[in-house]
């Protein structure tokens, strides 16, 4: 449901939020980003949880670290997307959807699964990490 009211600093964090959909953010750097414009941390936190619960963002502990991150997919192109999160890079983008449905189709058909494809995130290693010419 839909939070009642749309303060200032509300606003800011969703604007932020769509400027870098798809980004696996901290409550910190999104903080750290908007405190220019008055927004302060507890409310990044709060707006956050509020977010998550909507079913606005996609809350992120796979990286082992301490801090969560935060994924915006309320912004209209992530709606019903795959997405794919690079543990390398951190990158994060929204896999080809003739390839989500393919592998929709086969883990209903093999599995028994129904895929939530827009809340589902698959981690592994892009193109350019695995290629990329080391030191």
């Amino acid at each position: 449901m839909p939070s009642k009211y749309m303060t200032r600093q509300r606003r800011a964090i969703l604007s932020y939020l769509g400027r870098h959909a798809d980004e696996l953010l901290s409550a910190r750097e999104i903080g750290e980003a908007l405190q220019g414009q008055d927004v302060s941390l507890s409310a990044v936190y709060r707006n956050l949880a509020e977010l998550e619960a909507e079913g606005a963002l996609l809350r992120d502990s796979h990286g082992g670290g301490r801090e969560a991150g935060y994924r915006y997919i309320g912004a209209e192109r992530c709606r019903g997307c795959l997405h794919l999160s690079c543990k390398k890079c951190g990158r994060t983008f929204h896999m080809d959807s003739a390839g989500a449905e393919l592998l929709a189709d086969t883990l209903a058909r093999l599995e028994g699964f129904a895929l939530d494809k827009g809340d589902t995130v698959l981690y592994g290693t892009c193109e350019d990490c695995r290629y990329a010419r080391g030191p």
